[in-house]
């Protein structure tokens, strides 16, 4: 998808923010007072999700910028804090649960940059470290060739010790990190998935070997790096095809330089499966083996998930022993069915990711 419609709010028309990407951005743009009525034209058209791909609206965040990753009660979570810098994604994949989020699901990008800074140095000066992302509500690098706001904030990172920012993506946009001093607090991630389900659940992505280049590349320039298989699909044949991407991994980056690699299988809200039917008619991955689980997301049956988690993990403790590898969003027997022990009985998993962190990017404990 492409941007073919650029909007502003008439609050931030003067922005500098605003002003930079529509000089970047060679589309023409309108001023708009209010959003309801873009919102409802967006609403009526026949894909609204895809029509929402390509219109982005510049406006201002008037929330707060730094969130708590939205978990539940009955399955782990990983304690991230999620760094709110706009919402939605050029990027079409099957399985996207901002298609059912937003509504209606636009891309949106917020320019108030003076408060979201201001609200990052309160945040990182306090005694607490964090591990903070952008890559909850949007890919993380998807805006590089509009904003400079991935530049500020590595080097903002990199003048304190004490937290980690993360930058997640499906793209290899990667040129703008190639000279920044980042004094290794800044992890690029990579989401990864088995070579049959990015070709035809993921559109607009890197390719997978093109994804794992730009990690190989990142490394090159001294960035640790991460890997993210979310959402794992289960199906015929899917071990071997998710072994094959695991070791393609190992061949293209150190596992020295791997912070963690995050496991979790395909889950989601009831409401998402008609407009993946709709949306993608030829996917099948919302036809599997599933049950409503404890936070009302349908969920493959435990077996199913214990076995493929039980296969990936042996692969990955065969190249890397040592490596920090967390499930997204599971219970506590699979985490013991599968590794053998509780994060309770490590300090929690917040505690099991600040060490790593630690480990790779020094950080002060």
């Amino acid at each position: 998808m492409t941007i073919s419609k650029l909007l502003i709010h008439k609050d931030v028309v003067d922005s500098p923010v605003s002003k930079q990407i529509v000089s970047r951005l060679d589309v023409p743009f309108r001023v708009v007072a209010e959003t309801q009525k873009l919102f409802e034209q967006v609403s009526s058209t026949k894909d609204p999700i895809q029509k929402g791909k390509e219109v982005l609206l510049l406006t201002r965040n008037k929330g707060k910028f730094i969130k708590e990753c939205p978990g539940t009660r009955s399955y782990t979570c990983c304690g991230y804090k999620i760094l709110h810098i706009g919402t939605f994604c050029t990027m079409d994949c099957a399985y996207c649960i901002l298609q059912s989020y937003f509504h209606p699901p636009i891309c949106q990008f917020f320019v108030n940059h003076d408060d979201l800074f201001a609200e990052l140095d309160h945040h990182l000066s306090l005694e607490e470290g964090s591990r903070i992302g952008t890559g909850e509500f949007t890919d993380s690098l998807i805006w590089g060739k509009y904003s400079d706001l991935n530049t500020r904030l590595v080097e903002r990172f990199a003048s304190q010790s004490r937290s980690v920012l993360e930058l997640k993506t499906k793209t290899v946009s990667i040129a703008p990190f190639a000279s920044l001093d980042h004094h290794r607090k800044t992890i690029l991630s990579w989401s990864l998935n088995a070579h049959a389900v990015s070709k035809t659940e993921e559109r607009g992505t890197a390719r997978i070997e093109s994804r794992l280049r730009a990690a190989r590349a990142c490394e090159s320039w001294g960035y640790p790096v991460g890997f993210h298989f979310d959402p794992v699909v289960i199906y015929d044949g899917c071990e071997d095809d998710y072994e094959d991407v695991i070791k393609q991994i190992f061949a293209h980056v150190s596992p020295e330089n791997i912070v963690w690699i995050s496991i979790g299988t395909f889950r989601f809200m009831p409401q998402l499966k008609p407009i993946i039917q709709q949306r993608f008619p030829d996917s099948s991955i919302v036809y599997g083996e599933f049950i409503p689980g404890l936070d009302g997301k349908m969920r493959y049956f435990k077996p199913l998930r214990i076995r493929i988690y039980q296969h990936m993990v042996s692969v990955i403790r065969k190249f890397a022993p040592d490596l920090t590898v967390y499930f997204c969003m599971e219970d506590e027997d699979v985490w013991e069915q599968v590794m053998g022990y509780l994060p309770s009985d490590r300090g929690g998993l917040s505690a099991i990711l600040d060490e790593s962190a630690l480990r790779h990017c020094g950080l002060k404990s």
